[in-house]
């Protein structure tokens, strides 16, 4: 059977998946089935995995599970080595690591921030954001200040960060953000933009994430309820395009979910 991988609609671990077997040409050679995370997890997927409910999962021959998204990309990697993602010469893996081992920081202060619900903090918040495309501009100066990628061409670190980079624009919706002009923030800039433009990166929209995000704008995540509400916003029916895009001003108005087109 074919390696299957279950997964969230949006959800920025399987988008790294996605991306990088269409880097090798082989998208098609893995099957993505859906969970909804609005209900809770069924039993058969929870005998899979023995308990636990973050997504995305691996399942191979024999029902073995592999578990976390960084795993799961090694194992495809290494799965299918035509066209290798991650890098082969020992140096440039290492910098390759380096670079990722900053994302679980920086998806956690962005991630931080759009849940927010004090507009007294969003200052703070900002700036740690900040902080982070700070360290990864010092970082991309260090090792590749001319290429717009890490080396010569989208690759692992890439597709590790796009996914993230894409999430951010319900920043960028929700709290008006924007990186600030000057020399600061000019490589990484440069970096983001040539991420989002790639080919194999168009899995999701501005739109979409904006619409499906919403309830994470408001300080609810995983599919969990707001007050007042009976649909999360990361239902899967109605379909988001079907929805109207939800209010800007997180803070000042709660949409109901006749707003929201739930």
């Amino acid at each position: 059977m074919k390696p299957t991988v279950y997964h969230i609609p949006v959800c920025p671990f399987c988008q790294r998946l996605e991306i990088l077997l269409s880097l090798k040409g082989r998208r098609d050679a893995v099957d993505f089935r859906v969970v909804d995370v609005t209900r809770p997890r069924p039993e058969w997927l929870l005998e899979k995995t023995r308990g636990t409910t973050s997504l995305p999962i691996l399942e191979i021959d024999g029902g073995r599970i592999v578990k976390e998204s960084l795993v799961i990309l090694q194992y495809l990697d290494d799965l299918f080595p035509e066209r290798p993602v991650a890098q082969r010469e020992p140096y440039r893996r290492a910098v390759e690591n380096m670079l990722t081992r900053m994302e679980a920081e920086f998806c956690a202060r962005g991630y931080a921030w759009v849940m927010n619900q004090d507009p007294g903090r969003r200052a703070a918040f900002e700036e740690a954001v900040l902080e982070r495309y700070g360290e990864l501009n010092d970082f991309l100066l260090e090792h590749s200040p001319s290429d717009p990628f890490l080396f010569e061409a989208f690759g692992w670190a890439e597709t590790v960060f796009t996914p993230l980079f894409a999430r951010f624009w319900f920043l960028e919706y929700y709290e008006d953000f924007r990186l600030p002009a000057g020399p600061r923030y000019t490589r990484v800039r440069r970096w983001v933009d040539a991420c989002l433009a790639h080919p194999a990166a168009q899995q999701a929209t501005k739109e979409e994430i904006v619409k499906v995000y919403y309830d994470y704008a408001k300080g609810a995540g995983n599919g969990a309820l707001l007050p007042g509400r009976r649909r999360s916003s990361f239902t899967l029916e109605p379909d988001w395009r079907a929805r109207p895009w939800p209010p800007r001003d997180k803070y000042a108005h709660s949409a109901t979910d006749r707003e929201l087109g739930l």
